[in-house]
């Protein structure tokens, strides 16, 4: 049984998982901190992948699934008014790599998957696009390996390996988790992400 509209993803869980962010002492070094960053990511990610499940299961219409996906994306997406700069910093960076999550399931269930090329192949245009700094051709890239794996595909992260810093990078990074999210789209307790 799919959650009602708009539980799919609240505002009240965003506020918690910054009322943690803000709590703690985070070091992207440090293993905790990292894990608390990318739970806070995997979750997002998880209520995406549960919406595309609900909509696949006729238990939402295309426009019903899209309006999900696009009240989901304005709490994940807007500002999040965290002072530190350094935590700002990070949590834009969990943000940054999620925009590409909802390009990839908007578009899946606007279109449906990308034909034409692998996972691996869209995210080496990618990166080509990035290097002739076309943003908008690498996201479009990054939104196509998306669908695919919002349609059981997978994404082998050797792609990743090949990566300068940048959008791409941070956009594959919320693809692996979109993958995650696919294969186990169990909800991330807020209790359970302290273990």
């Amino acid at each position: 049984m799919s959650p009602a509209p708009g539980e799919f993803y609240t505002e009240e869980r965003w506020q918690n998982w910054i009322e943690r962010v803000q709590a703690e002492d985070l070091d992207p070094e440090n293993e905790d901190s990292a894990r608390l960053l990318l739970n806070l990511q995997d979750d997002a990610a998880i209520a995406i992948v549960r919406v595309i499940s609900a909509y696949e299961d006729g238990e939402l219409g295309e426009q019903e699934a899209r309006e999900e996906l696009g009240s989901i994306q304005e709490i994940v997406l807007g500002d999040a008014d965290v002072e530190d700069e350094e935590k700002a910093m990070l949590l834009d960076g969990v943000q940054t790599s999620l925009v590409c999550v909802f390009y990839a399931a908007d578009e899946y269930v606007a279109e449906g998957p990308a034909e034409g090329a692998s996972v691996e192949e869209y995210v080496t245009a990618a990166r080509d696009a990035e290097t002739e700094e076309d943003v908008e051709a690498a996201l479009g890239y990054c939104a196509q390996a998306g669908t695919l794996l919002l349609d059981d595909g997978e994404m082998d992260m050797s792609v990743a390996e090949n990566l300068e810093y940048g959008l791409v990078a941070e956009w594959v990074n919320g693809l692996d988790s979109l993958q995650s999210a696919t294969r186990d789209p169990e909800v991330i307790e807020e209790d359970d992400a302290e273990e």
